[in-house]
């Protein structure tokens, strides 16, 4: 399992998006970001995944085994990336493909299965809705079995019970990999983290959670209570411009 530390200040080219950046995201456990459209979250997932960009740290992201992170990364990108040639099998096993391995292709029936997609694998992803879409790309990632995964807004085009069911999957089959999740959604980080930031340009502020493991149950009273003070404080930092 792979810790994380994150320290400093992220840049967007030559503008800072959020300064003061002190975030320790835990080996084995969800840790969760959350803040407004074009604040960054998104650029930190690019910016652990060692991806080109503009995005840039004046800092430090370390591993707590001091190993370059290349190789044990697997990263759920908006949008999900599909191959639009491919079938939905190749799809899910195009990590395998691209690293010259066999594909294990009963692995990944089962994984489209879990996902709700039985009797659909012949098909090319245009032919599926954008839920189903997502559906795939939360497959391929799982199929990656790699450490530290990034989430990256993994379950925006679901509707809200086929959200709920797919939450808990990746809940389910992540268990013990490190994984960073970025959304807009309060109850998503509620009910799945077991660390969570609200990001602004001035740093990443702790978020309280409820003492109860994920997945929590979005009925409990804890968690609609968690859910109301951080709508509330959201609410209040939009008012306020930040």
């Amino acid at each position: 399992m792979t810790a994380l530390a994150l320290r400093g200040t992220l840049w967007m080219g030559d503008v800072p998006l959020i300064r003061n950046l002190s975030i320790d995201m835990p080996a084995g456990r969800w840790s969760c970001l959350l803040g407004p459209s074009g604040i960054g979250k998104s650029s930190i997932a690019r910016l652990i995944a060692g991806l080109p960009g503009p995005q840039r740290l004046e800092g430090a992201l370390r591993t707590h085994d001091g190993l370059p992170l290349a190789g044990r990364v697997a990263l759920m990108a908006q949008g999900g990336q599909l191959l639009p040639w491919a079938d939905l099998v190749a799809n899910v096993t195009v990590g395998a493909r691209l690293r010259g391995a066999r594909p294990d292709v009963a692995r990944a029936r089962a994984l489209l299965a879990q996902a709700g997609l039985s009797g659909l694998e012949a098909r090319r992803p245009t032919a599926l809705s954008g839920g189903q879409q997502q559906r795939v790309a939360l497959a391929r990632v799982l199929m990656e079995d790699a450490p530290v995964v990034l989430l990256d807004e993994p379950f925006s085009a679901l509707d809200t019970a086929t959200r709920l069911a797919m939450q808990d999957l990746a809940a389910r089959m992540l268990t013990g990999r490190t994984v960073i999740l970025i959304t807009h959604d309060p109850l998503e980080a509620l009910r799945l983290a077991d660390r969570a930031w609200l990001l602004g340009d001035a740093g990443a502020q702790p978020l309280a959670l409820p003492e109860t493991p994920a997945p929590r149950d979005f009925r409990a009273p804890e968690v609609l209570t968690a859910q109301a003070a951080l709508l509330a404080r959201l609410q209040g930092d939009a008012a306020c411009g930040v």
